[in-house]
């Protein structure tokens, strides 16, 4: 943090000097997670108000889809919230079903659980492991990265690819699950519960994390909803609301999970509902493994789904149609449809219109941080400095979801 300026200002009654320091939070500063920055104004170590500013990365994103195939638009939705970058790849290949009206297979839809369920998991890994980092508990985080390796590990088998996945096609997977990717999520289910239940006792009852993190950055239920909260964040205010639940989307209605919910809404509210919903995404990983549907792996829509690359060598008809999907020459239908996903930070929706061409008329993507991170300057108001901290991190803001 850069001290900018000092500024002095007097009261009516002149009675007393109060003087206040203006603080650069970020766009530098490894605390912020991401190029932003909040310019804070301290009374001594108080914080009076705060401006929240972003667009350091300037990536226009939903701009440049408007100008690319359907196809070649997952890679661009891989870079917002790139913590669990295997949700976004899905929600925005459901949006684009809903466009052709094509319906997925249950196997293909039982294997989108499984991978938005892992990215879940190592989405929330990641957000609080590092609120211990930032309360200086660095353990935890080693501990835990250990286990969201492992998560990669099955990303690699699935697709090939570990943090920007670019996975799933329109109409279901790019392949079937492999005998080694299944046998490294049932090892992964068998021996991650040991490790989160040893990094729960590390912080859950820690007396020095509690004091630093109860009663700290709390918002009501109330406000949570005025600001448009959703997510773990909204269902730490009190709010049982879940895309899963309430708009059901790939055969979530066949699973059974509970919707944890705080209370308080504070920054160990938050903490414990992302702490609770790892244990029910295990849950729904469990079921969908045991159950998992026979069956072809993706929808039979040869103008969409890139044929197989032997058929394309020997088949005059699987080879225009690559030609086709590849060049993006295929025509979309005329329409307008939103879909929206759960995402790891909260409902990721994409708002898609299209005229009949080759790639969008108009998108825009609902990028949960993009709206939370507003009532970031009310949630710090009369908190400390290090408040400031644990509060930013506890709310899980991406940067990448900020500048979109």
């Amino acid at each position: 943090m850069d001290l900018v300026k000092q500024t002095t200002e007097i009261n009516t009654t002149d009675t007393y000097v109060q003087e206040l320091t203006t603080l650069n939070l970020g766009p530098t500063h490894p605390a912020t997670h991401g190029i932003f920055q909040n310019i804070l104004q301290m009374n001594g170590e108080r914080i009076v108000s705060g401006v929240p500013t972003i667009g350091y990365i300037h990536r226009a994103f939903e701009k440049i889809a408007e100008r690319r195939p359907f196809y070649q638009i997952t890679p661009l939705t891989d870079r917002m919230n790139y913590c669990s970058s295997p949700i976004n790849n899905m929600g925005w290949w459901m949006t684009v079903e809903k466009l052709l009206g094509v319906t997925v297979p249950k196997r293909a839809e039982y294997i989108r659980v499984i991978v938005m369920e892992l990215a879940r998991i190592a989405d929330h890994l990641v957000c609080n492991s590092i609120l211990g980092v930032d309360t200086g508990a660095f353990s935890g985080f080693l501990y835990v990265f250990q286990e969201r390796e492992k998560i990669y590990e099955i990303y690699e088998e699935i697709c090939g690819a570990r943090l920007t996945t670019n996975m799933g096609r329109i109409g279901g997977m790019e392949r079937d699950l492999s005998p080694l990717a299944i046998e490294k999520i049932k090892k992964f289910l068998k021996e991650f519960p040991a490790v989160m239940t040893e990094f729960e006792t590390m912080f859950n009852r820690n007396r020095i994390f509690v004091d630093r993190v109860e009663g700290v950055g709390p918002i009501t239920a109330e406000r949570a909803l005025n600001y448009g909260f959703t997510g773990p964040n909204l269902r730490a205010a009190g709010v049982d609301y879940d895309v899963r639940v309430m708009n059901p989307y790939s055969s979530y209605q066949d699973f059974e999970f509970d919707i944890p919910v705080g209370t308080k809404g504070d920054t160990y509210d938050r903490f414990m509902v992302r702490n609770e919903e790892i244990w029910q995404s295990l849950r729904i990983i469990q079921q969908a493994i045991d159950n998992l549907p026979e069956g072809p792996y993706h929808a039979d829509a040869p103008e969409f789904f890139l044929p197989p690359k032997q058929e394309v060598y020997r088949n005059m008809e699987a080879l225009i149609y690559h030609f086709k999907i590849v060049m993006g020459e295929i025509d979309a239908p005329v329409g307008e449809v939103y879909h929206s996903v759960e995402g790891g930070n909260g409902e990721l929706g994409f708002y898609l219109v299209s005229d009949g061409g080759r790639t969008p008329y108009r998108l825009h993507f609902r990028r949960p941080c993009f709206i939370y991170y507003q009532a970031y300057p009310e949630m710090v108001v009369g908190t400390q400095l290090s408040d400031a901290i644990v509060i930013l991190s506890s709310m899980n803001v991406i940067a990448g979801e900020l500048d979109a």
